[in-house]
């Protein structure tokens, strides 16, 4: 398979202002207990049952699980990209697939560099310090875009899913999972809840960068929930994942 080329610059263009982003980001997460050994990032989504955040974890892991399977029924070679790919662990799963070329973009450096490290061994798989908007292609597109846990800090879902489809080729994918998806009469009151649990980690600013996106919103595209938690299916069989998986296409 001919590898994805990508032009980007080494860093985005708003680097002094990521710069800042990244030290309150990375100390909120080292006040939650969520900046992780490379020992512990190398066995991903499995972590110590002892761990404050054991349990959610497993919810990781079986989201993992089910878009790993499904990724996996595609034929010929594919090639993914994950925006907001953190410390890696995901991505390096998925390039797992056989023939695959799998790209990590995020613009947090310390989380890059600890995914440079661990995951270092596969070819595959290459992590770049760049944000959606700096990423150009030559002659190929992805067939699958991965937003994973990132989605709320893109200000705009229409702007940025639009963006994604530009990426993707003719028969792409970009799926959303590990993400809330608001019902419109939600979003204020999740957005407070937002901005109080910040201010009680000492960083009412990062509420900030989080943002709400309305699962209507998704209606001008084409797209399918490929697992929705609230289906009276998944309550009667005890699926109580939280998160939607959604499926956007051309």
């Amino acid at each position: 398979m001919t590898d994805v080329h990508i032009n980007i610059k080494d860093k985005p263009a708003s680097a002094a202002s990521n710069d800042a982003f990244e030290k309150m980001y990375l100390s909120i997460r080292e006040k939650e207990k969520r900046v992780y050994t490379d020992e512990e990032v190398a066995v991903l989504p499995q972590i110590a049952s002892s761990h404050i955040h054991y349990k959610e974890w497993l919810v990781r892991k079986r989201s993992a699980n089910r878009l790993l399977s499904y990724l996996k029924k595609k034929k010929g070679p594919v090639s993914l990209l994950e925006v907001g790919c953190g410390n890696g662990w995901l991505i390096a799963k998925m390039a797992t697939i056989p023939q695959s070329h799998a790209v990590g973009i995020d613009i947090n450096n310390f989380e890059l560099e600890q995914a440079r490290r661990v995951f270092r061994g596969k070819n595959n798989l290459v992590f770049l310090q760049t944000d959606l908007d700096q990423v150009k292609l030559k002659d190929e597109r992805f067939d699958v875009i991965l937003f994973a846990a990132s989605i709320s800090y893109f200000n705009s879902l229409e702007n940025t899913v639009s963006k994604a489809l530009s990426l993707l080729n003719e028969n792409g994918e970009i799926h959303i999972v590990d993400n809330f998806l608001y019902k419109r009469s939600e979003i204020q009151g999740a957005k407070k809840r937002a901005y109080d649990y910040c201010k009680s980690l000492g960083h009412a600013d990062m509420a900030g960068h989080y943002f709400h996106h309305c699962i209507e919103s998704l209606n001008q595209f084409n797209h399918k929930i490929l697992f929705d938690p609230s289906t009276l299916e998944n309550k009667i069989f005890g699926n109580r994942d939280p998160f939607p998986w959604v499926c956007i296409t051309k």
